[in-house]
């Protein structure tokens, strides 16, 4: 006897939680029988909520159960303080019911019960908090293991077969994954984390099962604020990113606002690069970045900033073409990024460039800088900078936009280095800032160290910053040797050289 295969479509319930539909694949699957797990303080409870306010209506009810934790009324206290929280769905589309008596009375009882609610009143979401009381009480009974595992299967065909999305919310450890019925059983495992490095605390999430979707591996980051929990996804979603730059577009070159420059790069920085301006402090990154998105606007190309050492009034403040940037917000050219939350996270600064390159269409790309982003990184991300980065670049890349980003390099005259944690291979093209010495003064020298695929210059150059900006002089310091040991001697003189701008000698 043959058997056939009888399709059956999935329908997928919307989490009511930014970013998690996509880690999960698309969403919850209908009629599924899902663990929250997770450690206490991780937001298993808040989620759980979240998913229920933002499903439940009049003709998909939701009941919520609760054991031995919180009682409703005190549960409901705290959660009415989401944004997501909506006091006229409860009893009309949400029914708490607690169930502390059928608890002392053993796992049985509490199975009737619940049981019992559902055939009644036929609901469409069914949260279980916290189930972990269930499973310790029944763990203490004679052949325990083998009573929870009939005991889950009961309930898990039960409540499928009542059309039920299922949500069983338990305190478990990483240990447990192996250990209990509920994970064999359930459709979906959601696991929360915690983490504390020395004094920063890190939500995180893991859709460690989705039966039947393609959900996204490793571990998400995740914010509780006033709307409740958000998570950030490790990855970008291909509908959500704009049309690469083409091949052809790649041959464009975008100024700098320096002619100079411009000159050095090959005519400007290609189309798509992302170009890492590395020097120390005061050499004049974010001067020559500031120039670099003042063009673009000039041209019809808006712009996105990122800071994360300064507010955006402080930056428009201190920033020589403040003025400027001011009108460009004003006139809806520039958006500028302030990120510099508690424990910052690499996705969470991916997710609001990606908005606001999306939201405004912007061509041009600023990250001032990453040696900032570094400090608002929570210590425990810091480990994975480099491997962060790299994905930050990749998507910003996808999303089509030239990307100019900054980095502070402590200035050494015993060794060249063009950034911190060896990150310089991560971007297309590098321009270089270093200060010399000659004749009692500190003086400023830039050159090109890489364009991908490109010809470009390799003259070392002196520069100035002025009221306009950032000037490159035009001849390159070729009179000088040594120009980076930090005292540069003119041949034949036998000692370090004075000169004027340009490199020229006195």
């Amino acid at each position: 006897m043959s058997t056939r295969a009888v399709p059956v479509v999935i329908h997928k319930l919307p989490s009511g939680v930014p970013g998690l539909d996509e880690v999960l694949g698309g969403g919850i699957p209908e009629f599924s029988f899902n663990l929250i797990a997770g450690g206490p303080g991780c937001g298993k409870t808040t989620l759980a909520h979240q998913i229920l306010f933002a499903n439940a209506t009049p003709s998909r009810k939701g009941i919520y159960f609760s054991l031995l934790g919180e009682p409703p009324i005190k549960m409901l206290r705290y959660q009415q303080q989401y944004s997501f929280f909506d006091a006229a769905k409860l009893d009309e589309s949400i029914r708490f019911v607690h169930l502390g008596e059928e608890a002392l009375g053993g796992p049985a009882k509490v199975f009737e019960r619940i049981v019992s609610e559902v055939e009644e009143s036929s609901p469409a979401l069914v949260v279980v908090d916290s189930f972990r009381a269930v499973v310790d009480r029944t763990l203490d009974e004679p052949q325990g293991h083998f009573r929870l595992r009939s005991l889950m299967q009961e309930l898990a065909l039960h409540l499928t077969s009542c059309e039920a999305t299922t949500f069983l919310v338990g305190e478990f450890e990483s240990a447990d994954a192996t250990n209990h019925a509920v994970m064999t059983v359930a459709d979906g495992i959601l696991w929360l984390t915690q983490d504390l490095d020395r004094n920063s605390v890190v939500r995180k999430i893991q859709a460690v099962k989705v039966r039947g979707q393609g959900q996204i591996p490793g571990l998400h980051t995740v914010r509780i604020t006033d709307d409740g929990m958000r998570v950030f996804p490790r990855l970008l979603k291909p509908e959500e990113r704009r049309a690469p730059v083409s091949p052809e577009a790649r041959g464009l070159r975008l100024p700098t606002g320096i002619p100079e420059l411009d000159k050095m790069l090959g005519g400007g920085i290609p189309a798509g690069y992302s170009t890492l301006v590395a020097g120390p402090s005061g050499s004049g990154k974010t001067v020559l970045s500031n120039q670099f998105i003042v063009e673009g606007v000039r041209r019809g190309e808006k712009g996105v900033v990122a800071v994360f050492e300064k507010r955006p009034d402080e930056y428009l403040h201190t920033t020589p073409r403040g003025q400027e940037f001011e009108q460009m917000v004003k006139d809806g050219q520039l958006e500028i990024l302030y990120l510099r939350p508690l424990d910052l996270s690499i996705d969470e600064t991916l997710l609001a460039l990606r908005d606001a390159v999306m939201r405004t269409g912007a061509e041009r790309a600023v990250i001032d800088s990453l040696s900032g982003l570094e400090l608002a990184l929570a210590p425990t991300f810091r480990a994975d900078f480099r491997e962060s980065l790299y994905r930050m670049m990749g998507a910003l890349a996808a999303l089509g936009v030239t990307v100019m980003a900054t980095v502070e390099l402590a200035d050494s005259f015993v060794d060249l280095r063009f950034s911190p944690q060896g990150i310089a291979f991560l971007t297309d093209a590098i321009i270089m800032q270093r200060y010399f010495e000659v004749g009692g003064q500190l003086r400023r020298l830039m050159s090109v160290v890489k364009v991908r695929a490109s010809d470009h210059s390799k003259d070392l150059c002196e520069y100035e910053i002025g009221p306009d900006g950032l000037t490159v002089l035009g001849t390159s310091l070729e009179a000088y040797q040594g120009i980076l040991s930090g005292s540069p001697l003119l041949p034949g003189s036998g000692q370090a050289g004075g000169g004027g701008p340009g490199g020229q000698p006195r």
